[in-house]
């Protein structure tokens, strides 16, 4: 494997906005936005540390659901259309959580933490 990695390169220039960057920005704005780029960062990290594997669970329960095998966003559609119709199929709030649950993961695991 190539190194750096790409998780390595990100990891990098998050230390370098937190430890060295972070400390020196005065201007709110700038700081704000400083601060925004370490959270997207963080939230790229995640995605390709779990992306896959969460996009996957989601793509199988919601298979089981359904009762048929499709990509996700197909899946997710036909979901939504049922939803829509009001023939949303049984455990469709359970699959929602945890559907919602996946995405903090990625998105704002601490959020989770707070809200289990």
């Amino acid at each position: 494997m190539d190194r750096p990695t790409l998780d390595e390169l990100l990891e990098a220039v998050g230390e370098f906005l937190e430890k060295e960057l972070l400390p020196h920005v005065a201007d709110p704005r700038l700081r704000f936005q400083t601060l925004v780029a370490l959270s997207a960062l963080g939230i790229a990290r995640r995605e390709l540390a779990l992306g896959e594997a969460l996009a996957e669970e989601d793509r199988r329960e919601l298979g089981t659901l359904l009762g048929r095998e499709a990509p996700l966003g197909e899946l997710l559609r036909t979901l939504a259309a049922k939803i829509r119709e009001g023939q949303a199929p049984p455990g469709t709030f359970a699959f929602l959580k945890a559907h919602v649950a996946r995405k903090l993961k990625v998105a704002s695991p601490k959020y989770l933490e707070r809200y289990p």
